[in-house]
């Protein structure tokens, strides 16, 4: 047991998993949740999630010696700002914000003196929400991102990190800043490519809904199910990672019309460089175990 009471505020995809983790290693004497909707918190208790569900944030906070703020990051300091009246002396406040920076600029402000604050970002997830899509096994081999600010506790850090390893992840401190630019590389500006390609196949009325639906190929497949992402989560995070996001995107452009100009003229040897440079990266992220090479990407049949 690393901490004696978890506070699990927001009772979504993360959180639920959250919980279900740290009860299979045994890391919490117990753990606290609040969602700000009744019908979360009525579900929540139907299948167990949590030891007790709290119906306001002060009786979730109360006596805890780590806070997880698991909210949509447009509301992050709003939250925080409610959850620093009950804050206990020596507490860690954690998030799981895909965007660091702005959470770090909302949140730390409205922490008291004593408490310590060590942002996180478990890079995990599915394309469901809700407290009924949690599981345990979520972040297994999978990374969890720790951004500690100017004067973060070392002993903090270090028992944080010791929750998110036991849990499963591979735990790696990084620079808030650096933290954004890497995530709108490899999540957030692929999120909103696949967004705009479900929106364009829906645009297309020479291709019926009927056809989108029956003959969707594995690329389009997988669009459609990062595009079926909480919708309030992506737009907060769109929204608080302007610049790199937009820094990626105009790059994404570029590059775009570099193909384009490839297909328009025949220049088959660009496009077979540039597909032989891009498989590449396929084959290193299978051999860092973060995906399967199995046959139809590991896809069960029928999926």
């Amino acid at each position: 047991m690393i901490y004696k009471r978890v506070a699990l505020i927001g009772l979504g995809l993360i959180a639920s998993s959250m919980f279900w983790a740290m009860r299979r290693g045994n890391l919490a004497g117990e753990v606290t949740g609040y969602a700000r909707s009744a019908e979360t918190r009525d579900t929540a208790r139907r299948i167990g999630l949590c030891d007790r569900v709290c119906d306001s944030i002060a009786e979730a906070v109360d006596g805890a010696d780590l806070v997880v703020l698991a909210v949509p990051v447009g509301v992050m300091g709003a939250v925080a700002a409610e959850v620093a009246q009950h804050l206990a002396p020596g507490a860690t406040v954690t998030d799981v914000g895909s965007v660091k920076r702005e959470v770090i600029d909302a949140v730390g402000p409205h922490l008291p003196e004593g408490v310590h604050f060590v942002p996180g970002h478990p890079v995990a997830g599915t394309e469901h929400s809700g407290p009924e899509s949690g599981f345990a096994t979520l972040f297994d081999n999978r990374w969890c991102l720790l951004t500690p600010v100017p004067g973060s506790d070392a002993d903090a850090v270090a028992r944080l990190r010791a929750v998110w390893e036991r849990i499963g992840s591979n735990v790696e401190e990084m620079d808030p800043d650096h933290h954004d630019l890497v995530l709108a590389v490899t999540s957030h500006a692929p999120h909103l490519i696949a967004y705009t390609m479900v929106g364009v196949a829906d645009d297309l009325r020479r291709v019926t809904d009927s056809e989108v639906i029956k003959y969707s190929a594995a690329g389009f497949r997988d669009f459609t199910r990062i595009a079926a992402s909480d919708p309030t989560m992506w737009r907060d995070v769109f929204l608080n990672n302007k610049e790199a996001t937009l820094e990626i995107l105009g790059r994404f452009t570029e590059e775009l019309f570099a193909l384009q100009r490839a297909i328009r003229t025949g220049d088959g040897d660009h496009l077979h460089d540039y597909f032989t440079r891009t498989r590449a990266i396929r084959r290193g992220i299978i051999e860092a175990g973060q995906d399967t090479d199995a046959p139809n990407f590991g896809r069960g049949s029928g999926t």
